[in-house]
Parts: C-alpha cells; structure tokens; sequence
C-alpha cells in the first residue's frame, strides 16, 4: 500500500484502508508498520538521515517487488511523491495497480493527474468498500 504516511489523520486512514483488505483477505504491507520510516529521521545527524533514508528506500522498493498488486491512496491536496515512485515502478514492473481517493481535489484540468489515472488504469475506487470490491475481480 502506498499513500502519505506523515499524520496521524492520515495513519489513522491507512489502517482503516489496510484492515479492510486484510478482512477481505488480502496481505498488505503498510509502510508505516515498517518499524523503519520518517518519523525516525528527527535528528541533526545529516549521516543518520541520509542513511535512513536509503534503509526506507531499499524497504519499500523490495516490498512492491514482492507485491502482484500496488493501492495507492491519493488523498490530499497532490499525491505523495514517494507514493507516485512505488506507483510508477508497480506499473512499470506490470504490476496490477489500483487508488483510492475520497479527497475532492484534483490536481489538472478538473481531473487527477492523467499519469497517474493512466497507471491505476482509472481504477480509482473511493471508498475501501469499493476497492476490495475491485481489487476482488482480479
């Protein structure tokens, strides 16, 4: 699962997204469950948060590596662009990618970011109902 991951509003979203899937039986990999991301890099070390980075890097980029399916959630004001790398490696390594977004907000032309809606193949569920109803056709 990729999405934003930096409060608690959003976490708290996540989790309601992740436990959705689990209950219809799917393995998710949350990042913020990771035990390796940003809220960790609060320090004046420059080294430690080079260094963290690249172990949050390597993480989740393994992690869509083991995936057949990406959900990203695009909730907020632009995707995360974190998120948007994991999406666009999914898709470039063919696999099945799926979004969720309940946020009004679109970012070009009155639509979400054709590179985006291109990648997800439109299937932008809005709400976790209607993604596991999706993600369950596959």
């Amino acid at each position: 699962m990729a999405g934003p991951l930096f409060c608690n509003a959003v976490k708290e979203y996540n989790l309601i997204i992740r436990d959705a899937l689990v209950n219809a039986g799917f393995d998710v990999f949350l990042p913020q469950e990771s035990g390796i991301n940003a809220d960790k890099m609060h320090t004046s070390d420059p080294v430690k948060k080079v260094e963290m980075g690249r172990k949050i890097f390597q993480k989740d980029m393994a992690e869509v590596e083991k995936a057949d399916i990406l959900v990203i959630n695009l909730d907020g004001r632009v995707p995360d662009e974190g998120a948007c790398v994991e999406l666009g490696y999914a898709f470039a390594s063919g696999k099945e990618c799926f979004a969720i977004k309940t946020d009004v907000r679109t970012a070009e032309f009155g639509v979400d970011n054709l590179m985006i809606s291109g990648a997800v193949g439109g299937r932008i569920a809005r709400s976790a109902e209607e993604l596991v109803g999706m993600l369950s056709k596959i």
